[in-house]
């Protein structure tokens, strides 16, 4: 099973890069994906900059490396890395929102994490994710404590704070990571176990915005498990060593806090967020086109995570191991059952419940009045939408190889 997983993950990969990778303005050795499928004019041309769906691109780019290394793989981010930069003009931190800079931060230090080219780039990638991090720790509201969403604004949301405090966590930056997911638990925590969007700042007070999204618990699943995994380290625990064998109670005590989130938080995801059989749905909040397109991968991506590096040291975390799993597999099976083929490669659909829709704009437009005064819209076009169905074959692929 696990030789099946990854080949339906190179079939995605092969998907995208047939029909979404292209250079930048027919640069030589540059590579970044085209956001629609089949494309128009304005997307051939890149004419609007989606940095966070070029930063899941890259993620992807490096699961697929992560699972098997080839040449062919790394040239591929090197140009993409390279082409982000070029399409920011040199600087990424030039972006208002503080959640688009942290996800190019996350995908940007596990591209580092891949052997190096005999040494070329090295320095410059160092560089790049020394200012994002360094952006983001400034961006931190003094009063608040957190992220806001985005400059000037007085929304303080989990998109930009939950991905910061997986940065900050994978960096060294634990107490800043500690602090940020303590304030999520603090005020974002529903009675039903999951969480809500984030907290705006009106003139009466801080006021919840509860909207549940399925990016946002996969996000808090990640910082908590990059934060629980650090505490353990830090006192020398072997992974599957049981927590009560250490020493430092305090550190001890900080971890499980961690690690309970997590536990109640994979319910709440099985209970709230899929079908009876363990298929992740899309709550009414959350579309399922344009940057909702990628939600429910993100969370798979974490879930994933959770499936295979949560330590197996009590029966709560192996049942909660066991859930998340699940949660992959199903959804996987669903979608993979769900798929349209076009030229012997998949087409995913929004929603991995439903049958794949063809795209059918084939770039010369509206395909029909009804599409053209908004009537009709094939989710199933967006780079967002696929990518998502690549980040979750891959999420399967790592399940399915730890569980062989």
């Amino acid at each position: 099973m696990p030789e099946t997983w990854a080949h339906r993950a190179d079939l995605a990969e092969s998907a995208i890069t047939e029909r979404h990778a292209q250079k930048l303005w027919m640069l030589p050795k540059t590579n970044m994906a085209v956001v629609a499928w089949p494309p128009g004019l304005k997307d051939k041309l890149f004419w609007h900059w989606h940095y966070w769906w070029q930063a899941q691109y890259l993620d992807c780019q490096v699961d697929a490396a992560m699972r098997r290394p080839t040449k062919t793989r790394r040239r591929r981010i090197l140009q993409t890395m390279r082409t982000i930069q070029g399409r920011s003009r040199g600087r990424l931190t030039r972006n208002i929102y503080y959640d688009d800079k942290a996800w190019l931060a996350l995908a940007w230090a596990r591209a580092g994490q891949l052997p190096k080219n005999n040494g070329k780039v090295s320095s410059k990638r160092s560089k790049v994710l020394e200012d994002l991090e360094f952006d983001l720790l400034s961006g931190i509201d003094p009063v608040v404590g957190v992220l806001p969403w985005r400059t000037g604004e007085t929304f303080y949301n989990i998109p930009s704070n939950a991905t910061a405090a997986m940065v900050f966590a994978r960096t060294g930056r634990l107490d800043k990571a500690r602090e940020i997911v303590d304030w999520i638990f603090d005020n974002l925590v529903r009675e039903d176990g999951l969480l809500s969007d984030g907290v705006r700042m009106r003139m009466s007070g801080p006021e919840v915005v509860d909207k549940i999204y399925t990016y946002n618990q996969g996000t808090v699943l990640g910082a908590s498990l990059e934060i629980a995994l650090a505490l353990r380290e830090d006192v020398g625990l072997a992974h599957d060593e049981p927590i009560d064998s250490f020493e430092n109670s305090e550190r001890a005590d900080a971890s499980m806090f961690y690690i309970t989130h997590i536990r109640a938080i994979v319910q709440a995801i099985a209970l709230e967020m899929a079908t009876p059989h363990g298929v992740l749905l899309s709550p009414p909040e959350e579309s399922g086109e344009g940057d909702g397109g990628l939600f429910k991968g993100i969370l798979a991506r974490y879930l994933a995570d959770v499936a295979t590096r949560l330590p197996e040291d009590s029966k709560e975390n192996i049942a909660t191991k066991k859930i998340a799993a699940r949660l992959v597999m199903q959804s996987a099976e669903s979608l993979w059952s769900h798929r349209l083929e076009v030229d012997g490669l998949p087409v995913f659909a929004a929603e991995w419940t439903e049958d794949a829709r063809l795209p059918h704009n084939y770039g010369l437009g509206p395909a029909s009045i009804s599409e053209a005064v908004g009537l009709v819209r094939i989710d199933e076009r967006d780079l967002s939408v696929q990518l998502s169905g690549w980040m979750l074959l891959e999420a399967a692929a790592k399940v399915s190889a730890a569980m062989a």
